[in-house]
């Protein structure tokens, strides 16, 4: 599915280019270079695209997305424009095309523009929970990360500033919910990273659970597994895999193995040696099994994956499909509370117009 997903994008991208350059090639001062020179006029309508085409120092990704917004704005621009000659009664002209071309590249230079300040930009999301139980007299929080993805919007050094941060909001614990590296991360940002984490100042420690991009999808990456293991391990990071364990006394953590994982447990199975009595937070890399978590009575669930949609409108289609419960925020089933975060940055792609990135602070007190 995501093969044929990832082709007919390119093929839309591609197709992009060809209304873009078709359309440019109509503007005035293009078309009047047409009668001395077509070559020369078709190799100027070529322009357009320099600007996508720079993205290919990112990835392919990047440049089809950029393609892709450029091509939509541009019907809609052209849609506009016709809609208004026929109110006006006027005919279509090049310089109406023009004006039609150039609102279409400001608005995706503007859009694209917010998107990338959305995606380097790191907010802090706070929620605040109440509980019956026994959290040992005192509010517990809880710093949730996801989805550094390192190397597209965080490389080492950034991230390492980011935990400064989340060091400075004084958390009980740290968890990172998968996805902390990707299938092109460099061994030098994810040794700076687990450094990074090492240095974290919580009263109960930093645990991790592994995503779908963790293990690595082609190992093309200068790291492997066992690497990655070392590294978080050596820097004090509690790895869990299906495993629960009480934390500083006050509440249980659950890890989960990720879905892609074909290995990874029920959650039935995961809850059955719980204490019911003790807070549990179950630790789940991508939000899609929330019948399960809330039918197994634990009292919060956190995960990321989805980057809160990412891409408009990649979110709510993934919803729509099923492919996750929830892209973003909170949700409560029964006694089950649910948090998805949006990211602290992204897959591949340097923009985020479906959202923004964050990490997500969440205080626990007792009522």
């Amino acid at each position: 599915m995501w093969l044929v997903l990832f082709i007919s994008l390119i093929a839309l991208g591609a197709a992009g280019a060809v209304y873009v350059v078709c359309r440019f090639h109509r503007f005035p001062f293009v078309a009047r270079l047409a009668g001395k020179s077509r070559l020369l006029s078709w190799l100027v309508s070529l322009v357009p695209l320099l600007v996508p085409l720079c993205f290919w120092l990112i990835n392919v990704y990047s440049v089809v997305v950029v393609l892709l917004h450029l091509l939509l704005f541009w019907i809609l621009c052209d849609l506009a424009a016709w809609i208004a000659r026929r109110i006006g009664r006027k005919p279509a002209s090049a310089r109406r095309t023009a004006a039609a071309g150039c609102a279409a590249m400001a608005l995706t230079a503007i859009y694209l523009g917010i998107g990338w300040y959305c995606a380097h930009h790191v907010w802090v999301t706070s929620y605040t929970l109440e509980t019956d139980k026994d959290l040992g007299g005192a509010p517990l929080r809880i710093v949730e990360i996801a989805d550094a993805h390192l190397g597209i919007t965080l490389d080492g050094v950034d991230f390492a500033a980011q935990m400064e941060r989340v060091s400075a909001l004084s958390p009980d614990a740290v968890v990172l919910v998968g996805d902390f590296v990707d299938d092109d991360s460099s061994r030098a940002d994810m040794l700076e990273a687990a450094a990074a984490l090492g240095r974290l100042q919580t009263a109960c420690g930093v645990y991790f659970v592994y995503g779908n991009h963790d293990p690595g999808y082609f190992r093309g990456r200068d790291f492997s597994d066992a690497e990655l293991r070392a590294a978080l391990t050596e820097n004090g990071v509690v790895i869990l895999e299906d495993e629960s364990v009480l934390v500083g006394g006050r509440f249980v953590l659950v890890g989960r193995k990720d879905r892609s994982n074909r290995t990874h447990a029920e959650m039935a199975a995961l809850a059955a040696g719980l204490d019911p009595t003790r807070y549990t937070v179950v630790l789940d890399h991508q939000p899609n099994d929330y019948a399960a978590e809330a039918a197994s009575g634990v009292d919060l669930v956190l995960s990321g994956h989805t980057h809160g949609g990412h891409i408009f409108p990649a979110g709510p289609i993934g919803l729509a499909m099923g492919a996750n419960d929830r892209i973003w925020g909170t949700e409560t089933r029964g006694a089950t509370t649910f948090v998805v975060t949006s990211g602290i940055s992204g897959w591949a792609i340097p923009f985020k117009t479906g959202t923004y990135s964050e990490f997500v602070v969440i205080d626990i007190t007792e009522r």
